[in-house]
């Protein structure tokens, strides 16, 4: 079975500074089949690359909502 690469994006809101990034970044590395993370504070998204049957979209926002930031 193939498990492709595929990119979400994820719009944040809350966040205010560099270090609200880095948190918001750190978190979704972690997590399982992630391979590329991109935080965009002038944005308010997050930019994920990730094995599509590792982690979902759902996986991310609870990652990020744990962080404290909230997804409109």
């Amino acid at each position: 079975m193939e498990n492709s690469v595929t990119t979400t994006v994820i719009p944040i809101k809350g966040m205010t500074c560099m270090g609200c990034v880095n948190s918001v970044k750190t978190v979704l590395e972690k997590l399982p089949g992630v391979s590329k993370v991109t935080v965009s504070l002038e944005d308010s998204q997050a930019t994920i690359e990730h094995q599509e049957a590792s982690s979902s979209i759902e996986d991310f926002t609870r990652a990020i909502e744990e962080a404290g930031f909230d997804i409109p």
